[in-house]
């Protein structure tokens, strides 16, 4: 064999060779594509950005191995059918709030926020630490879903009002766009609450078929513009002290997943926890100004006659839920007891040092 023919030879080998282990390395890298469907408006400030930065953080970290398009509430599915959607397989994440799916599980409604439950912080130390996460998993896993906090639009109002109220009496026929256990509440003080979609709340406002409505707190709710309809503001948010918001993961999309993939979708949801309760601490005091200073709303405390009965009443629909089932009891006990020993701690703490500050 000339030395030509052997150069010929070495350099194929050598290139045969490298090219089997360049493809196992495209390969790995290759980009995976998901769809995250939400139940929020494009770019709602407070959850509809946090469903946005969940999708960026997860392309930053995962240095483009995974893709996530995001589609507001009605572009693939309706904003109330985005754990069907997940589930089924439709997208493979989704972006929303447990307290929609309290009709399917009735401790769903536990994991976003309960009438007088647990505030934001307390809410992530039961789900983080205190055993709140297992009994997520739990309830949703006949689903088909694996849920993370990813967002928290932080301590709600009460909502938006046409008129003012002067006690427990005016809320009789009222027509108010109130989800979740709040709902339950408002509906047995004699309202009438109504499941409107977020993007659907102002028109519902305008056309009459509402006369109030509570969504989340100022930062986002000024994006919506309520005030231009019903310019009482109340508070406080007995019905959601809390507000997380959910990604939910496909379990088969999951599990389909290398363990440094579930890794940064976890951190990447846990990071957007943190981060959307700070930023809406600064929306909200930045919208509450604005609205107050600009827009001429007016702020109103509830009537105490309105927050005693309901106050009342959440005890009723929580003992009435505890009791539906064997899963749902659990979950009940669980966040209780946790609210029991964490109410302790803020009184002496958070409520000692506004009280002070304050006075």
């Amino acid at each position: 064999m000339s030395r030509m023919s052997r150069r010929s030879l070495i350099g194929s080998a050598a290139f045969g060779m490298a090219g089997a282990i360049a493809t196992p390395r495209v390969a790995r890298a290759a980009t995976m594509r998901w769809r995250m469907v939400t139940s929020w408006p494009k770019r709602l400030p407070g959850p509809g950005m946090s469903a946005e930065r969940v999708a960026e953080r997860i392309r930053a970290l995962s240095g483009g191995r995974l893709e996530i398009t995001v589609s507001a509430a009605g572009e693939v599915v309706p904003a109330f059918e985005v754990l069907d959607a997940v589930g089924s397989g439709v997208a493979e994440m989704g972006h929303t709030a447990a307290f929609y799916w309290q009709g399917k599980d009735p401790a769903a409604a536990f994991f976003t926020t309960v009438p007088f439950g647990l505030t934001p912080g307390e809410h992530v130390a039961w789900v983080d630490a205190g055993g709140g996460q297992a009994l997520w998993d739990e309830v949703y896993a006949p689903f088909g879903v694996k849920p993370f906090m990813a967002g928290n639009t932080g301590v709600c109002m009460g909502g938006w009002f046409r008129r003012e109220l002067a006690g427990l009496a005016d809320l009789r026929g009222l027509k108010i766009r109130a989800l979740g256990l709040g709902g339950e509440v408002l509906r047995r003080l004699g309202a009438t609450p109504q499941t409107t979609p977020p993007a659907e709340i102002l028109a519902s406002l305008q056309s009459g078929v509402l006369d109030a409505a509570e969504f989340v707190g100022p930062g986002s709710d000024i994006a919506l513009g309520l005030y231009r309809l019903a310019p009482f503001y109340y508070g406080p948010g007995f019905n959601k002290p809390n507000g997380t918001g959910e990604c939910i993961v496909s379990l088969k999309a999951w599990n389909g997943l290398d363990a440094d993939l579930k890794a940064i979708v976890s951190h990447a949801c846990a990071a957007e926890a943190s981060f959307a309760l700070a930023e809406m601490e600064r929306l909200n005091t930045e919208a509450l100004a604005a609205l107050t200073s600009q827009h001429n709303v007016k702020l109103r405390a509830f009537p105490r006659d309105l927050v005693a009965a309901a106050r009342k009443q959440a005890k009723d629909v929580l003992a009435e839920l505890a009791a539906r089932g064997e899963r749902a009891r659990r979950v009940h006990d669980s966040y209780a007891a946790f609210r029991e020993r964490a109410g302790a701690w803020s009184r002496i703490s958070l409520q000692a040092i506004f009280e002070a500050r304050d006075s």
